[in-house]
């Protein structure tokens, strides 16, 4: 996760804690909330990023989207072609294991896509 995108989240979790009632004990469709949490303090951050992550509900609640997804073998080949790094010779003679080793091993390719969307902003970064 890039600096502009920890802002962003120390932002929504800023909102969060200031905005933050005491509620009923519930349970989210993906995570059951610690009861000793929900009544008398907020949850905290790491707790926080998780509901947001997994609990749609949580996540239009407090107006925080976070998704992670991997990227496919063409959108990290899209990257090489972006990074330059197809100018090493031979490289179209490579298989597909060749060219994920190269990806992996060498080049430090990323493998995932890090969206984060909060009030008008919208930041990608790759992980």
């Amino acid at each position: 996760m890039n600096k502009e995108q920890q802002e962003l989240l120390d932002e929504a979790y800023q909102s969060y804690l200031k905005n933050w009632k005491p509620q009923p004990i519930i349970e989210t469709q993906s995570y059951l909330i610690e009861q000793e949490y929900v009544n008398d303090r907020p949850l905290p951050k790491d707790m926080f990023i998780h509901c947001i992550k997994t609990d749609l509900e949580f996540s239009k609640k407090w107006g925080l989207k976070i998704e992670e997804r991997e990227l496919s073998l063409e959108e990290r080949m899209d990257l090489i072609n972006k990074m330059h790094l197809r100018s090493y010779s031979g490289w179209q003679n490579w298989g597909v294991e060749e060219m994920e080793d190269r990806m992996n091993n060498d080049w430090d390719i990323p493998t995932r896509l890090i969206t984060i969307e909060y009030k008008d902003k919208k930041i990608e970064s790759y992980g």
